[in-house]
């Protein structure tokens, strides 16, 4: 059953709050600034922020479906635990005194987002106990996962990682769980995205995800390092009570989250299965599931002896360490998930796992994709997928680098990419949304590749300029406004490629392939920056968009326009 379009009551002022929106954008992006400081002659910045959003808010009450609305209060919640893994909690363990080496040991927290496409299946086929029945299957699982989510949180605020014994150990399992816990919510939320609107308001409702993402990423990020700094931790004098308090407001924010799961009603548009399958079928595909992770748990940790040494004789032929250590790390994630389909394999042969689940769980929504799109325009499409980010992500790993020794300080970098940046993200992700619903998605994923080749061209011109200010706000305004609008149509542009029967899977999928490659290419970007120069890069990262832009032309004709949800 599709959910019903909105006839949107405000239709008559659509107009003016498009305009009253994007001023008011443009004017809190700059209000980190001085020279608007000085215009506003003693008014407190607090209240003129306050008044922008305020005015931001009816804008999107008025331009906005309920839908959309919803969106991004959960976009909001999948925003904020990333950055409580990433960068505030490398703020904390450096103010806590810890090496750099055993900082690198959280990376694991992210592998979740990496490989949650593994576990997709299982969140579309479990149901939760006592939970789906009160609450709906899409309902429960995000509220567990916000759940466990909160938990996560809380266990890092209470472990102090410079304390003596297994704290650190403790820190670092707690982040993995944040890191599944949030990836497992991530799922629930995409899936609810594309069952919850209609096919109509696919394009509004990811404008105002990424808008909610950033806003959490935002709170999570600067909000953080602001919280810690008032309850009054630095570097030179750590605090374990500021960061404790700090981790505790974010476990709080996170009922934001929990509030908006009570509130919204469950997807008319997910379907039951035809023949349900017994308690005992989904214990036991759990257990399949549980041992498949052991398996592969098992042989990364035991092959880290023989990693070392194969990456060691690597280097010797490759005379390269890097690749050295990407063909090796490679290699030791086949072998473990190699290991883990072999366990899952013989435990379904012997009549652990029921058969017919699990090819209804992995295997039929790869089939569908193939069945629906056929052979070659599949093909076409997963290369569209796994290329489309490609030229942000390699160019975006280098960036604060490449500010830094231009001659940018960090206070410069900070205000300029982190608080004026990120409002501009939010902003072409709202444009994104909005041109994706009049001229079609297609088109505006050609746009969004165009521009982002375009604003990398960008950074050559700031590369051979004096540092100044104002070119700094505008090549990286111009970046962040096109990226952001290239992110909603293009998570537009994958709903529409999902069909509703394999929401979770499908999506899982995609969103993971869209970053794999980029972000294989993006751990060489700085060694490419320092042997080609900043203008051979930036112009290499531009031309990286050439392909994207030959296969958007390729499937245009061959895939809808509009986004439509397969049923």
């Amino acid at each position: 059953m599709e959910p019903q379009v909105w006839n949107n009551p405000n239709a008559g002022h659509t107009k003016v709050a498009g305009i009253v929106l994007v001023v008011c954008f443009v004017l809190l992006a700059l209000s980190a600034f001085n020279p608007l400081n000085d215009m506003l002659d003693g008014t407190p910045m607090w209240v003129f922020r306050a008044a922008l959003i305020t005015a931001i808010a009816y804008c999107v009450h008025v331009l906005f479906s309920p839908a959309a609305i919803v969106m991004l209060f959960l976009g909001f919640s999948a925003g904020v635990p990333i950055l409580l893994i990433f960068s505030s909690l490398s703020l904390w363990l450096g103010e806590a005194g810890l090496e750099k080496s055993a900082v690198t040991y959280f990376s694991w927290a992210a592998l979740g987002y990496s490989f949650k496409f593994v576990w997709a299946p299982l969140v579309d086929k479990l149901p939760v106990p006592l939970l789906t029945g009160l609450l709906g299957r899409r309902r429960a699982w995000l509220l567990l996962s916000q759940l466990a989510v909160i938990i996560s949180i809380l266990i890092m605020a209470t472990t102090n990682p410079a304390a003596d014994g297994n704290a650190l150990t403790i820190m670092a399992l707690a982040a993995v769980a944040l890191g599944f816990s949030s990836a497992t919510q991530d799922i629930v939320i995409d899936a609810y995205r594309i069952e919850s609107a209609p096919a109509e308001e696919q394009a509004m409702t990811s404008s105002t995800y990424i808008a909610g993402y950033r806003i959490g990423m935002i709170v999570a990020g600067a909000g953080a390092l602001y919280l810690a700094t008032y309850f009054g931790s630095t570097k030179e004098a750590y605090s374990y009570d500021a960061w404790m308090h700090t981790y505790a407001v974010m476990a709080a924010v996170m009922l934001i989250g929990v509030l908006t799961t009570f509130l919204i009603r469950e997807p008319d548009t997910h379907r039951p299965d035809d023949n349900p399958y017994t308690a005992n079928d989904y214990l036991r595909f759990l257990a399949v599931f549980l041992c498949s992770v052991v398996a592969f748990i098992l042989v990364f940790r035991l092959s880290s002896s023989v990693v070392g040494s194969a990456r060691d004789s690597l280097q010797e032929l490759f005379n390269n360490r890097n690749l050295a250590g990407f063909v090796v790390a490679t290699a030791r994630l086949f072998v473990a998930a190699t290991a883990a389909w072999f366990v899952a394999h013989v435990l379904v042969k012997v009549g652990v796992g029921n058969r017919q689940m699990i090819t209804e769980s992995y295997v039929n929504p790869i089939k569908d994709f193939f069945n629906r799109y056929g052979m070659g325009l599949a093909l076409l499409l997963l290369a569209l997928i796994g290329l489309y980010r490609v030229s942000d992500i390699v160019m975006g790993v280098i960036a604060n680098v490449f500010y830094q020794e231009i001659g940018y300080t960090k206070i410069q970098i900070a205000n300029v990419s982190k608080f004026y940046g990120l409002i501009m993200t939010i902003a072409g992700g709202l444009l994104g949304g909005f041109l994706s619903v009049r001229f079609g998605v297609i088109r505006i994923l050609f746009l969004g590749a165009l521009l982002s080749a375009i604003t990398n061209l960008l950074f050559i011109v700031l590369a051979k300029s004096e540092p100044g200010i104002s070119l700094l706000i505008m090549v990286i305004g111009a970046d962040n406004l096109s990226a952001g609008l290239a992110t909603a149509a293009f998570i537009a542009f994958l709903s529409s490629l999902t069909n509703v029967s394999f929401t979770a899977v499908q999506y899982a999928i995609f969103s993971s392939l869209m970053t794999l490659f980029p972000k294989i290419l993006g751990g060489y970007s700085g060694s490419m920056a320092e042997s080609m120069g900043y203008d051979s890069f930036f112009t290499m990262t531009a031309l990286l968009t050439l392909p994207v832009l030959l296969l958007i032309f390729l499937v245009r004709d061959k895939v809808n326009d509009k986004v439509v949800i397969k049923t």
